[in-house]
């Protein structure tokens, strides 16, 4: 939780304790349906939960805007970026019905009202967002051919609307059919070794029919 403060100083006191309740809900839910490897639990909030707030460095949300969170697994990066943006909608959808269902429960239990959750492939999401985020759930020509259609046409950002890809290591040969994609080095954002080779990758997307 230091981590959180040190990177982001200026939350509300209802988003410390909303950050704070991680930790206990992801261990408690992790018990009855496991979504986070038991190595990792013990590190939450670096490889978690800060590795999803990379997104807010590079992108601050506007009020009123609409993300999709794809392959949403237990609930990343959209349940952090969903407290740390109270005013912009969330839509997290994954293929396993058992991660939905943690993702649901940790919401309900922060009062989290601009989260929804549903057990939804990509391919299958009806509706236009600003931004579409995920943490490398499959190679980008793939993730871009499951949502190119689904991009709001309206910008209101300094960065045009499209993906915002968590991912890392050498992403060369993955980004070269995509020139207008913009690498973002978080360890030049966070301190932490494991975020040495981590990235988010923006790759604006024009509208398409």
């Amino acid at each position: 939780m230091d981590e959180i403060l040190k990177y982001f100083p200026d939350l509300t006191e209802v988003q410390k304790e909303q950050f704070e309740r991680l930790d206990f809900l992801y261990h408690d839910w992790n018990e009855k349906i496991n979504v986070i490897s038991r190595k990792d639990i013990d590190s939450l909030y670096t490889k978690h939960v800060l590795h999803s707030l990379g997104i807010a460095k590079i992108m601050k949300f506007e009020p009123g805007t609409y993300v999709l969170d794809v392959g949403t697994g237990g609930g990343f990066p959209g349940i952090p970026l969903a407290i740390l943006y109270p005013e912009t909608r969330f839509y997290l959808i994954d293929i396993i019905a058992k991660k939905i269902k943690v993702v649901q429960g940790v919401a309900e239990a922060l009062g989290l009202k601009n989260v929804k959750a549903e057990q939804m492939r990509a391919e299958n999401v009806k509706g236009d967002f600003d931004f579409i985020v995920s943490r490398a759930v499959t190679n980008m020509p793939d993730f871009v051919s499951w949502v190119k259609t689904k991009i709001k046409k309206q910008h209101k950002h300094e960065l045009k609307n499209g993906i915002l890809y968590l991912k890392g290591g050498d992403l060369t040969e993955e980004l070269a059919a995509f020139p207008r994609a913009t690498e973002y080095n978080l360890a030049e954002i966070f301190e932490d070794g494991f975020f040495e080779t981590k990235k988010v990758v923006h790759l604006p997307l024009k509208f398409v029919v």
